[in-house]
């Protein structure tokens, strides 16, 4: 699933009523687990400029 797929679910979610809190949250630590994900990848494909 794409971040931004997260990101469309999580606005979805929290207009609804009555508001699922464990479901928006579960989603929440998702889209944070991917974030990092992505960060993680982009270090890694950044080129060594130490040397």
């Amino acid at each position: 699933m794409e971040h931004a797929d997260l990101d469309a679910m999580i606005d979805r979610l929290a207009e609804q009523s009555p508001l699922d809190e464990l479901a928006l949250q579960r989603l929440k630590k998702r889209r944070l687990a991917l974030r990092d994900m992505i960060a993680r990848l982009e270090v890694n494909a950044e080129p060594d400029d130490r040397a």
